[in-house]
């Protein structure tokens, strides 16, 4: 009878959710002492509840936050859970009106460990690219998005979080012109029932890249900027969106890692503007900006002093380093990437490393610069969306240490070790699970030494 009776909630409770929420719950930004949940639900709900408490201690009374929604179609809620304690694992329940709960799940928080022990081991998981099908607004021909069976296999990582590195959805002709159009492109993607085990799996974190800000290879130019920057502060929950109402950059930091995610679009120069003249670089050809450029400098810098930090990855949708690439690479943008090479130089940041993704195909790139370590740059790519195969000028590319292509992937990056002798090392991973390729650096191996 009891088995039965447990049936049969397990069963009202999927059967509440389906009803009422469209997507999530989602796990978002997490930090030691409190949490983030997204969900979209459905336009008739006014105001969502959520209680949540230690998982271990559940016979004690529950705190509880309510959150009032905009309503309409896109009538999605961020909720905050405060009042936490670091390292632990917390429950919680959402609540529509009265009745029984129409979600669940759990969420554990940041360890307290700066001053106390060394940085606890963690992973966490990455990728680019995530077309999700729709044939009657898709091109033509063979459909472009692939298996989406890889969020599945994903969702059972034991990870720390995910980090999506753009093209995270893909808006098409019908999505381009309008404010509804780039609204609606994301809620129908991250509905997909696919998704939703992986949504509630770990903490999401989120940049863009061209195919969820506009149209392929958008600039600064694209008129709807703001909507699709709305769209993006809609359906993700990262701890902050840019500053004065401008761009989506921001930055957290997990256990002795610092991360900073970039946005490589909303002051980005047109890819075919003149790089240079006469031996000139073009100072008005810009990928992040300056006001984004001088933010990371200082981010940076601050990072640099707090000597719990190991590892800086900054992320950005597309490639850094890659000195044969014929697509949007950021050193095709001379002026801006020789100013900020520069700065890594000068100010001696140690411990840097780019992830990026873009290219539907997955690598890591080595460069080796005069008066600094080797820096990498990590891509990862696909997800969903298509594949391809080096091409002949890319194949023997002799910057590249290791790469993926013909096949959608993802990384898992984990960080384990102590001291110095940390280490990063990253995995390919394939739909089922296979593992294509790994590689890794110690943190010792990215700094300045004296002879530098």
């Amino acid at each position: 009878m009891q088995k039965t009776t447990l049936f049969l909630s397990s069963f009202l409770l999927s059967c509440l959710s389906m009803a009422q929420i469209v997507s999530g719950p989602m796990i978002g930004h997490v930090e030691f002492r409190t949490a983030t949940i997204w969900m979209h639900l459905e336009d008739s709900i006014e105001e969502v509840t959520v209680q949540y408490i230690e998982s271990n201690l559940a016979d004690r009374p529950a705190q509880q936050v309510k959150v009032k929604l905009p309503g309409g179609e896109f009538n999605t809620a961020t909720v905050h859970l405060t009042g936490l304690e670091p390292g632990k694992m917390y429950t919680y329940y959402v609540y529509v009106k009265k009745g029984p709960a129409i979600a669940k799940g759990e969420v554990r928080t940041q360890t307290l460990w700066q001053w106390r022990t060394n940085p606890p081991d963690f992973s966490f998981l990455t990728g680019s690219c995530n077309y999700i099908n729709e044939s009657k607004f898709d091109r033509p021909g063979r459909p472009y998005g692939g298996d989406s069976s890889i969020f599945a296999t994903m969702a059972k990582e034991k990870a720390d979080f995910m980090l999506w590195l753009g093209d995270n959805w893909y808006t098409r002709e019908v999505d381009y012109y309008s404010n509804w159009g780039l609204m609606k492109r994301p809620a129908t993607d991250r509905s997909q029932k696919i998704l939703q085990p992986f949504l509630q799996s770990m903490p999401h974190y989120a940049i863009w890249d061209d195919h969820d800000y506009g149209w392929n290879d958008a600039d600064k130019s694209y008129p709807l900027k703001k909507t699709s920057r709305d769209a993006f502060m809609k359906f993700w929950a990262n701890p902050s969106y840019g500053n004065k109402d401008e761009g989506i950059y921001t930055q957290f930091t997990w256990n002795d890692v610092d991360f900073f995610l970039l946005d490589n679009r909303w002051w980005r120069a047109n890819d075919n503007w003149w790089d240079s003249s006469n031996g000139q670089s073009n100072p008005d050809k810009t990928m992040f900006g300056k006001e984004q450029i001088d933010w990371l400098k200082n981010a940076l810098l601050s990072s640099k002093s707090n000597r719990n930090i190991n590892f800086r990855i900054i992320a950005t949708g597309s490639q850094v380093l890659n000195p044969i690439s014929t697509y949007d690479v950021f050193r095709k943008y001379s002026k801006e990437y020789e100013d900020f090479i520069q700065f890594l130089q000068e100010a001696k940041i140690p411990g840097v490393i780019f992830l990026t993704g873009d290219r539907h195909h997955s690598e890591i790139i080595e460069v080796k610069n005069v008066g600094m370590y080797p820096l990498y740059d990590i891509t990862s790519s696909p997800l969903t969306a298509g594949t391809h195969v080096f091409d002949q000028r890319e194949k023997n590319n002799s910057y590249r240490i290791l790469g993926v292509d013909k096949y959608q992937n993802y990384a898992r990056i984990s960080i384990s070790g102590t001291g110095k002798e940390r280490t990063l090392q990253v995995s390919f991973i394939g739909l089922k699970g296979e593992i294509y390729n790994s590689w890794s650096i110690q943190a010792k191996n990215l700094n300045f030494t004296t002879s530098n």
